[in-house]
């Protein structure tokens, strides 16, 4: 299948979903970036004596700002970029599987959650375009980009997003296994627990 990458929709704006929609803005690519700004409460949940950290509360965040969900409809390639959070994702999911056009890739650029996980109650069509994306920060200097396919994702598709990430986005593409923390945080944890440990028996 011949895909064609013109518009692409990152959902979360913060380091990295911000510096992602850099990258792919620098290579001329059409960028939608959504995110919300849940900095008070609303008049209701003032009065029930909520907080920001409730599980209402943050219900309603996420709905708010995937009700704007419905311009990624146009999007070639959705790439979810929001706070590491399985539940979180999961209800970023629903929205997206609700508004995306079908044969849109969908990637998250988790850095350990297992893509089994996340890909777990969604549509045979979702999981075939989905795979997890892994930029490092800051994405537009760091050359890692991991690629681990969701177990019924379509072949041409992860062999698609590799090299995507060396033609275009000028990355060194490694097809990884959905094991803890992937391959670049899996030898980083590594580093610093050995680190630790050479600290605690130098005294």
């Amino acid at each position: 299948m011949k895909r064609n990458i013109s518009k692409v929709a990152v959902l979360g704006s913060g380091i990295m979903g911000s510096g992602i929609a850099c990258h792919f803005a620098n290579i001329g690519v059409e960028v939608l970036l959504l995110d919300i700004c849940p900095n008070e409460l609303n008049e209701s949940e003032k009065q029930k004596k909520l907080s920001l950290d409730s599980k209402a509360v943050k219900n309603r965040i996420v709905n708010e700002m995937f009700n704007k969900c419905i311009k990624i409809k146009s999007a070639d390639w959705i790439i979810e970029v929001v706070v590491e959070k399985l539940e979180i994702k999961q209800k970023i999911f629903d929205l997206i599987e609700k508004h995306r056009t079908p044969g849109t890739i969908v990637t998250s650029n988790t850095s350990g959650i297992p893509i089994k996980l996340m890909s777990k109650g969604r549509s045979d069509d979702f999981n075939k375009n989905f795979a997890i994306t892994h930029f490092f920060n800051p994405p537009r200097y760091l050359n890692l980009f991991e690629v681990i396919p969701s177990p019924n994702c379509d072949k041409h598709l992860h062999s698609f997003l590799l090299k995507y990430g060396e033609k275009y986005l000028g990355k060194t593409s490694i097809l990884a296994k959905d094991t803890p923390a992937f391959i670049g945080n899996r030898i980083g944890t590594f580093g610093i627990q050995s680190l630790f440990h050479q600290v605690k028996n130098g005294d």
